[in-house]
Order: structure tokens, then sequence, then C-alpha cells
């Protein structure tokens, strides 16, 4: 089964815990029983060298022995049972180092009280409590046996084993609770690394370069030209599959700002290459033709001049978007009242703007915002508005409120957006139609940076746009009281 790693951990820790406590009882076991063999044969051979010849044993000589555990049975044939080894007689006593061993149970009758248990328990009590250690002999061609009961000598070794073996069940049981508290708290830095990297891929706000630091020793493999590798769930346990998972979704996350980084840096090498050899190219102009043709010369300053308010306004784009990715932009929230600012948005743009038919239906809404971003989004609205409205279309500009949300929205009937390239105009360097950006002079930032603000203010772009028909364009951001 696949189970966690403490789980597994733990029970292999208890599995070893109790091969210890077996291979130690087994030992306990094996030295008390060689401890005891060794006490009954000291005991015989004392009980062997006080008869003498057993064949003049007394009956009071024979009743004591009987009191010690210790009886005498002469035998009418050869000794038979275990020999001890030439090699080892050295370590029994003389008198008994040549007879014969083994052990017996002699006695049928219960041995102590034993009413409160069953016939199997009593049975075996009784042949526990009557084992009979037997030593066989042969003295002047008369053979004998000396036989000690064991009885009395086990029963204390034997209570001590049962309560060590209680002890010892408890304590095993025990481990298997404690163990897996140990093992939690050790396993717990790799607990902490899957809930930091899951809350550093989930979050919105930006890395710290703790947290940065906390996992790069992690993904040392990783390098930007191998962002697709990733780290195998199937294969981890259970608390390694919340760190792989949340490395990995940190791995998409990275790989596709890497990708939008890539992009990005090629879009704007692309947009910044234009103007840059538009103006060489009249530069050149200047330098051949425009000393002595003043013509020339007026037209070449003239798109000198427009091309780097181009670069100009291509640049500050790209340094708003910068400061936006790398959360250097400040947000100045104060309560604002958005009819205002919209208001101002449409003086200004009927100042420089007389093609157009410009309304406002203005409500008094109030949020909590930055006046100075909320004007720009609007602003980036009604400048699109203009470019793709022909000539005597009409651009509106509205609030109101809904709920708890304010809306600023700004719709024209100009030519409308393709319901393919909807989805992507808050790209950045997007353009619907290249041929007519380039006649507007867009640079294809102003939604993405109109989106960041609107984002930034934890709202919503929502746009509605038909060909030929017009586009609907509304900044939804939460409101508030006055």
């Amino acid at each position: 089964m696949r189970t966690s790693i403490t789980s597994r951990l733990n029970f292999r820790l208890w599995i070893h815990l109790v091969g210890v406590v077996l291979a130690l009882d087994i030992l306990l076991l094996v030295a008390v029983s060689v401890g005891i063999v060794m006490y009954a044969e000291h005991r015989i051979a004392e009980a062997v060298e006080s008869i003498g010849d057993p064949r003049s044993l007394s009956e009071d000589s024979v009743r004591l022995l009987s009191i010690s555990g210790i009886s005498v049975v002469p035998l009418d044939r050869d000794p038979t049972g275990c020999e001890i080894p030439g090699l080892f007689r050295r370590a029994f006593p003389e008198q008994t180092a040549g007879g014969t061993r083994w052990f017996e149970f002699h006695v049928e009758h219960p041995v102590g009280s034993g009413e409160h248990l069953g016939d199997a328990e009593q049975a075996l009590l009784r042949r526990i409590y009557n084992l009979t250690y037997r030593i066989e002999l042969t003295s002047d061609d008369y053979s004998y046996a000396v036989r000690m009961t064991l009885g009395p000598v086990i029963r204390v070794p034997m209570a001590i084993f049962i309560v060590l073996l209680i002890a010892e069940l408890l304590a095993v049981l025990r481990s298997l609770s404690i163990g897996g508290h140990i093992i939690q708290r050790t396993m717990r830095p790799i607990v902490e690394l899957a809930e930091k990297a899951q809350s550093m891929t989930t979050a919105r706000g930006p890395y710290s370069p703790e947290e940065i630091q906390a996992l790069a020793g992690k993904l040392e493999g990783i390098t930007a030209a191998r962002l697709d590798t990733r780290i195998d769930v199937d294969g981890a346990q259970d608390e390694l599959k919340s760190v792989a998972a949340a490395i990995n979704s940190m791995l998409d996350r990275i790989n596709e700002s890497y990708k939008a980084q890539a992009r990005f840096v090629s879009d704007a090498s692309h947009e910044l290459r234009s103007p840059i050899a538009a103006i060489q190219g009249y530069a050149n102009l200047l330098d051949r033709w425009g000393k002595h043709d003043e013509q020339a010369l007026q037209e070449s300053i003239d798109a000198i001049k427009e091309e780097a308010a181009n670069m100009k306004e291509l640049v500050e784009q790209l340094l708003f978007l910068a400061k936006g990715d790398s959360h250097a932009m400040p947000l100045h929230e104060e309560l604002i009242n958005l009819s205002d600012v919209a208001e101002a948005v449409v003086k200004e743009t009927q100042m420089i703007d007389d093609r157009h038919v410009l309304e406002s239906r203005l409500t008094p809404v109030h949020a909590k915002a930055d006046p100075g971003l909320i004007k720009q989004a609007l602003r980036i609205l009604v400048d699109n508005a203009i470019k793709y409205t022909p000539s005597g279309g009409r651009i509106v500009v509205s609030v109101k409120r809904s709920a708890d949300m304010a809306w600023l929205t700004v719709q024209d009937d100009g030519i409308g957006i393709p319901p393919e390239a909807v989805p992507r105009i808050f790209d950045r360097f997007y353009r619907a139609d290249d041929s007519r950006a380039r006649a507007t002079g867009g640079t294809g930032l102003g939604l993405s940076i109109a989106k960041w603000i609107v984002e930034r203010h934890g709202g919503r772009i929502e746009v509605l746009s038909r060909q030929d028909i017009g586009t609907r364009i509304s900044i939804v951001i939460p409101a508030a009281e006055q």
C-alpha cells in the first residue's frame, strides 16, 4: 500500500522495536534457563556427594532430600538421555558430568491454587510447575536417577518475566503513538516547505528575497533553459506530494513569466527598432540633402520630432509597466468623485479633438482610489475610442453605480473589435490590425496599462464589441460611501 512517509517510517521503527524486544526476551529466557539448569546441576551434585552409595540410602535421608525437591529412583536399565560432550564437561560438576540428562513431567496433580483458571490453563501450570530435571548415573554397576523439581525455582523468574512482558507490550503499543508524533515533529520542516511553496505559488503579492532564497537550493538543477522540468508527483510520498505539486505549479508560473518576459523584450525591441530606423534614415537624408534643401530639412525635422515623441511615449509606457511588474508603483488612494475625474477627461479631450462628438452621462459615484491612475486609465480608453471611431462619430463617457461597484464606461460607434481578438486586446504589444495600428500611432500597451491600474484597485475591465457597430469598455471598481 502507498502510505505517507510518517506512517511507513513509524511502522518500520515499531517493527524494529518489536524485534529488539523479542530478541532481548529470548536472550533473557536463554540466560535464565541456563542459570536454572546450572543451579539444578550443583544441587544434584551436592546430593550425590552426600548420598554416597544410593543402595544404602535410609528413609530419613530420602525424606530430607524430598524436602529440598530432590528424589533418588533406582533404575532397572542402563541410563538414557542426553550426554554432555567431553569438551564441555569441565563446565559441569565432577559428580554429575558423566551422567545423562533430560526433562520430565512426573507429577499430574495441580500445584498451588488455580480454581479460577480453566482446564487448559491448569494443565499448563501443572506442566510448568512440575517440570523435573533428571540425571541418570551409574555407580559400581548400579544405575539410578536423581531428579529435582524445578517448579519452586521457576516461579519467581516466571512471575518477573510475565510482568516484564506486560510492561513491554504496553511500551510497544505506546511507541506507535509517541513515534508518530516524534516523526511528525521531525518532518515538520518538509511540511513548512510545502506550505511556503504553496503560499508562494498562490500569493498575488511580490515574492520576498528570503522566500526566493528558501527555495533556491531545492531548484538548483532547474535553469532558465530547463523551466519545463517537473518533479514526479505520482512517485512522491504524501508529505512530498504537496511540495512537488507546489513547486511544479510555481515552475509553471515562472515558465509563463519567463516566456512572457522574452516576448515582451522581443516586442519592445521590435517597436523601438522602427522609430530608430526612421530617425536614422532622416538623419542620413539631412546629411546628404538637408544642408541645401530647405524642404528636405523641414521634412526630416518634423519626422524626427514625431518619431522621437513616439519613442518617448513608448519608453514611458515600458517604464510604467516595469514598475508595475516589480510592484514599485505607489498607489495613493483617497476618496474621490469619479464623475469629477470623468468630466475632467472629457473637457481635456474636447479641447484637442473636434472631429468627434463627446457626450457625458455622469452620476456622482465615490470610490477610494488613486485619482491620477484612474484618470490615466480612463484617458487610455477615450484615446482608443477616438483612434478607432471615424470622424463625426459619437463617444459617450458615463459614470454610474450598481450595487457596491462603480462603473466608468466609454462607448463609441467605431469600427469595433473582431471577436477572435477580444480575449487578447490586453496583451502587451497586441494589435488586432497592425497596419491600422501603425496609421493611428498606437503601441499596443495602452490597454495593458489600463488593465494593470484597474486590477491594482481590486476591479476589472469588461469589454463588449461588435464589428462596424461599436465598442463599449467599462472600468468596474469597488464603490465607497461619501
